[in-house]
Formats: C-alpha cells, sequence, structure tokens
C-alpha cells in the first residue's frame, strides 16, 4: 500500500480516558492512515510529554498542538503511568488552533476524540482572519442518538426510549454548535453512546489482536495494555478507539443524516435529511474487528466495502 493510498488524518486527544491514547496508537501503527498532526485538550506539559513519547516510539515527528500549554493539571490517566511508566512532561507544542489551521485541508479527516475546544477555536481564528477552517470529514466520538432516529431493535437496553442523553464529549455546547454549523467541513459523522457503548475489549477482539500483534507496534502494546487495565474483565468499552476504525472505514457503520439539538443540558438527534451531519445508529461488529488488526494488506485482505460508502438510513 503506497502513501497515495493512505487516508490523511488529524487527531485531536485528550488524555483522563485510556481510550484517546489507545486511538493515537492505532493511528500511528495502522497501514491506511498517515497520521498528519495531534493537538491536545487541555493540552497539560504532561500530556505533550505523553503524545511525543508515543511519537517517538513509532520514529514519528508529527507535530503537535496544546488546547493550554500552561495548564497546571496533568490530566493524564493514571493507568497510563502506571502501564508504561512515568513518561517525561514537554512543553514543545504549537498553540492548536494555529496548527490545525495549517495542516488541515480538503484531504483532511480530523477525527476527535475529546471535548471539541481545539477544533472550534480553528473554525474561529479562520474565521477571524477571512480565511475558513477547512477539512474534507470530521469523525468525532460524542453525541447521542436515541428514538425517533435508532430503531428500537437496535437500542441498547439503558437507552431505550430516551431522546436526549449527556455526553461529555460534547459538554462545551458552544464548541459543538461552532463546529457542527461550519460550511467548511465537508462531512461530519458522530459516533454516539447508543453505538460506541455496545463495542468492548472481549475474547473475540483479544485474540484477533493477538493473532496479529507480531506483525503490528500498535497491536502489541494494545494487547499488552489491556491485560493490565483494571476493567479489562468487565469488558472495556473502545469509545474512541471505535471512532477511529471508523474514520478509516466508515462502512462499519450504518448512518442516520440528523440535525442535533440540546434540551436540559442533554443532546439528542432528529432526522434531518440533507443536515450533512450524519450519526451512527448500528455497527458492523466483524468489520470493526478486521478493521481494528489491519497489519499489512497482503496479511489482512480487507473485505469491509469501501470507505467512500456505508450504510444509510433515511
Amino acid at each position: 500500500m503506497g502513501l497515495k493510498d493512505r487516508i490523511s488524518v488529524v487527531y485531536d486527544m485528550e488524555t483522563g480516558d485510556p481510550d484517546d491514547f489507545l486511538a493515537l496508537l492505532l493511528l500511528l501503527g495502522h497501514p491506511r492512515v498517515d497520521l498528519k498532526a495531534v493537538t491536545v485538550t487541555p493540552g497539560s506539559p504532561w500530556q505533550v510529554g505523553v503524545v511525543r513519547w508515543a511519537l517517538q516510539l513509532f520514529g514519528s515527528a508529527i507535530p503537535v498542538g496544546a488546547f493550554d500549554i500552561r495548564h497546571r493539571k496533568k490530566s493524564v490517566s493514571s493507568w497510563l503511568y502506571a502501564t508504561w511508566g512515568e513518561i517525561s512532561p514537554s512543553d514543545e507544542a504549537e498553540a492548536a488552533a494555529e496548527l490545525l489551521i495549517r495542516v488541515c485541508d480538503a484531504t483532511t479527516t480530523l477525527v476527535t476524540g475529546g471535548p471539541l475546544r481545539n477544533v472550534a477555536s480553528a473554525v474561529r481564528l479562520g474565521n477571524d482572519r477571512g480565511h475558513p477552517f477547512s477539512a474534507g470529514r470530521l469523525v468525532a466520538q460524542g453525541g447521542f442518538a436515541g428514538e425517533g432516529v435508532v430503531p428500537p431493535e437496535k437500542q441498547m437496553d439503558k437507552f431505550r426510549g430516551r431522546m436526549t442523553c449527556p455526553t461529555y464529549n460534547f459538554m462545551d455546547h458552544r464548541s459543538v454548535r461552532t463546529l457542527l454549523s461550519h460550511s467548511g467541513i465537508a462531512i461530519k459523522r458522530l459516533v454516539s453512546k447508543n453505538v460506541c457503548h455496545r463495542v468492548v475489549w472481549d475474547t473475540t477482539l483479544q485474540e484477533a489482536v493477538a493473532l496479529n500483534a507480531d506483525n503490528s507496534l500498535a497491536l502489541r502494546m494494545i494487547g499488552d495494555a489491556m491485560m493490565q487495565y483494571p476493567e479489562v474483565r468487565g469488558a472495556k468499552k473502545l469509545h474512541d478507539l471505535f471512532a477511529a476504525c471508523c474514520a478509516i472505514d466508515e462502512s462499519i457503520g450504518e448512518w442516520a443524516e440528523v440535525e442535533m439539538f440540546r434540551s436540559k443540558g442533554e443532546w439528542g438527534a432528529r432526522l434531518c435529511p440533507g443536515s450533512g451531519i450524519w450519526i451512527i445508529v448500528d455497527y458492523d461488529c466483524q468489520c470493526f474487528i478486521q478493521t481494528f488488526i489491519e497489519t499489512h494488506p497482503h496479511n489482512n485482505p480487507h473485505q469491509c466495502a469501501s470507505a467512500s460508502s456505508g450504510n444509510l438510513v433515511s
């Protein structure tokens, strides 16, 4: 697989939950991803240090951006240090909004695993300068689709009948509205709770990762880390890893075109053809695993549908 066949990705993340860091490893090691830059929120030196440590392991010199490099709280999961030991902090980071404006264009897939402040700041800064921020595609882990969008038979029991739900990554509602209303992003895809809460680290995924780990530093690190994670026996949810895989291959998901709304601090979705905002309502488990463990095109032939397609719900 040549460089021209890979997806150009920029990853905006946080590090309070292990999922974002594991998704970074996957994006760094996946044969169909050309990772161009990483931005972090809130952007503390400890977070930047963790990201730069991972980049060094993969021999990557891509730029790193921070929302606020002066942030004084570590904002790093204690699990990460327990798994890999102490990692030195670093203040070697650009202003995230400036970096996003510089590296993103109509060919870029922007993957977000945390609150949307960095990307919203880039949109506002671009507007202020008269040069609107642009990206070809946004794949954001966040939001909620429920009753009226997700068929009853595909709703998780804990969300059954609900139209709205709190969602951490959308807690900064002004940033969410800025991003979703921005015309400079051609396609917006939201990987929401009713589906990503079903995607877990279980025996099937563990065995698939183990079988392919010899060919992939990313899979080896993810597999070893998950075996040390305290919740692994209770089937750890893989929110951001799943969103990263959906960015690599949209056909993992079944998508509905919606408008997002906020009510009493919670987010929901309504069907809205023509909105340009697509939210996930179901997924193909085998296609997800296949995308997750892909290490080399000759060893793991990809059989899912084209990344430009996807199952749509109207």
